[in-house]
């Protein structure tokens, strides 16, 4: 029998004959019918070893069986009648199957159980609207880098062009990027024969095993997902994942670049697995780390040379230690550098370039194209690693200390504590949910981006997450349920009402008894949006949002909630989230008018060509905090 995936240093997949599968699932059907007479003696099921009746199983069937060699664990999706024979295959398979309220959630819940699990998971959907509901959250599985598997229903061939319910064809849908590779998908094909599976299997396997995300679409006609599997054999592929390593020379070059003088490291997201190998690196030459707000937490940032989060909602001391105690050189570790990790700013860029480690060879040099850079194709682990027995020995001697991330002491509370100040709000989380709790925590994009980013504090990696490529409101929100699903435990969404309003499944935690915890930064507005215009002086663009109690709206859906107006209820309402095993949210009304910590959002927009309506030549900076 097959071998099932169990992590990134776990034999991906060994296989067997479909053949033997459909006569295995043969049996097992004919048993729950009882229609074996004599074949069936002391309560034993006796092998079927004779071809009076043909072996059978669907396309859907040997679909739902490949998945669990590929060691999906979860399903997430909204069902339909066109993919009523996948739906049934994935729910009798031991993928465990949630039914969401909307694909997009789905999709956004799938990339979060994925970071969640290191394991690879499938969204499903129906024909029609169940693909388009879903692109954006696929599309951000595709940005933030997730191995996703898309299972989709499509038109059957004879009923193509006929105007059938839902049609999914080249008639009614563009071909090109959602059923075919490019951008949006890694690898896309419409299975119209059973012949084709095989081939498909071995892609998938082999992508499964690489590093990097992967996101792929397969779809299945209605009327092929019913048909059968005959005399067809899936690949004996046994694959092991591999970590992608620098070349002896990269090695080389990049240890005599760093060896010629100070170095700062730059820490992203695609250095999660490498944490401990970082802080060794960086206790053993002295260098200043700085991360990117995916990267919050991969070094600790309580340690004394962690110097700051760049980008949005980053903090001014990575610019105070660039002007003050100016690296030759930064090595760049599993980040793209882009807008919202460094505003492509000038003034993160050291007099000696970057040496830049990344698994995607077309990553190094886009951010910054005129600034001398030394790319290095490698996973980050296996470079740190190396770089650790290259270098030497003796740790830098630093003059000064480094600068630390600002963090204002918090003036004490009015009178009247109300409304919350947003960051009394964050000590609060970082007292009882960061601090006292391992629960992930997760920030949506907008002002909960930047308040979160810049307050709050982590020590260990794979704690916090937030989008940064594409920042799809809705993402937080949803992908809550997917990271509290694959750690078997608590998951926390710090969330604006924006995003509560537009795309939330508190419906389906409630459904699965799902512990995820959201925190609704209500403030009757998209206040990223609204603070920016009023900055620039932009007038007549209307921001507002009708008061919405969210507490009442989660109770009537089967969740316990509660409202906190008062600054001192806080810290007793998050422990109340936290020991509770259900779903539960805390509507928090936020004082609106506490200008958000947007960070450098201001030149970079500035570049691109928006412009304040104040004077042309006012000297004072201004900020639209806009992802």
């Amino acid at each position: 029998m097959s071998q099932n995936y169990t992590g990134s240093n776990s034999p991906l997949i060994t296989t067997e004959p479909y053949k033997e599968l459909a006569a295995n699932r043969y049996v097992e059907s004919v048993s729950d019918s009882r229609q074996l007479d004599e074949s069936e003696k002391n309560g034993k099921i006796q092998p079927f070893l004779n071809d009076e009746i043909a072996p059978t199983l669907s396309v859907a069937d040997a679909i739902a069986q490949m998945l669990e060699n590929l060691g999906v664990g979860y399903a997430f999706g909204v069902a339909g009648g066109a993919m009523a024979s996948l739906w049934g295959a994935l729910s009798n398979s031991s993928i465990e199957v949630l039914n969401f309220r909307h694909e997009a959630g789905a999709a956004f819940a799938a990339t979060e159980a994925y970071f969640a699990s290191d394991r690879p998971t499938v969204v499903f959907t129906t024909a029609g609207p169940g693909i388009t509901n879903a692109l954006t959250g696929l599309f951000a599985a595709r940005g933030e880098g997730a191995k996703v598997i898309l299972l989709s229903a499509c038109t059957s061939a004879p009923q193509r062009g006929r105007w059938a319910i839902q049609e999914t064809s080249t008639y009614t849908l563009p071909s090109g990027g959602i059923f075919t590779s490019g951008a949006l998908f890694n690898y896309a094909i419409t299975i119209e024969s059973a012949s084709q599976l095989p081939q498909i299997f071995r892609k998938l396997a082999l992508a499964m095993a690489q590093p990097g995300g992967f996101v792929a679409h397969l779809s299945i006609p209605t009327a092929v997902q019913t048909s059968l599997v005959e005399d067809i054999a899936l690949p004996q592929l046994d694959v092991t994942p591999f970590p992608m390593t620098a070349s002896k020379e990269a090695i080389a070059k990049s240890v005599e670049l760093l060896s010629s003088g100070p170095f700062a490291i730059w820490v992203g997201f695609g250095a999660r697995d490498a944490a401990e190998e970082i802080l060794e690196l960086a206790e053993k030459t002295g260098a200043a780390v700085m991360c990117s707000p995916r990267g919050k937490g991969i070094f600790p940032e309580d340690h004394p040379q962690f110097v700051g989060v760049t980008g949005l909602g980053g903090h001014a001391s990575v610019l105070t230690y660039m002007e003050e105690q100016p690296p030759l050189r930064t090595l760049v570790l599993g980040t793209r550098l882009g807008e919202p990790t460094s505003f492509w700013s000038s003034a993160l860029v050291p007099k000696g370039g970057f040496v830049h480690v990344d698994i995607d060879p077309e990553v190094p040099g886009v951010a910054y194209p005129h600034v001398e850079t030394f790319g290095v194709r490698s996973d980050i682990k296996a470079f740190v690693e190396e770089l650790l027995q290259q270098l030497p020995d003796a740790p830098r001697s630093t003059t000064l200390s480094l600068p630390r991330p600002e963090h204002k002491a918090i003036e004490p509370a009015p009178d009247v504590d109300y409304p919350v100040r947003p960051e009394v709000l964050m000590a609060a989380i970082q007292k009882i949910i960061v601090e006292d709790s391992d629960a992930v925590v997760m920030a949506e994009c907008g002002n909960s981006f930047t308040w979160s980013t810049h307050l709050l504090q982590f020590a260990e990696a794979n704690r916090y997450r937030v989008s940064t490529g594409v920042g799809a409101m809705g993402h937080a929100v949803t992908g809550v349920l997917g990271a509290a699903v694959a750690n078997n435990g608590k998951a926390v969404g710090i969330v604006g009402d924006g995003a509560m309003l537009m795309n939330n499944e508190i419906s389906t935690a409630v459904k699965y008894k799902i512990p995820a915890i959201w925190i609704v930064l209500n403030d009757a507005r998209y206040n990223m949006c609204h603070q920016g215009m009023k900055i620039l002086g932009l007038k007549g663009a209307d921001a507002t949002l009708p008061p919405t109690n969210f507490a009442m709206i989660a109770r009537g859906m089967g969740a316990e909630a509660i409202v906190v107006v008062r600054e001192s209820d806080i810290e007793a309402a998050l422990e109340q989230a936290i020991a509770s095993n259900v779903p539960f949210l805390i509507d928090v009304v936020i004082d609106a008018d506490r200008p958000a910590p947007s960070g450098g959002r201001n030149k970079s927009l500035a570049a691109q060509g928006v412009k304040s309506s104040q004077a042309k030549n006012s000297a004072k900076q201004v900020s639209f905090p806009m992802i």
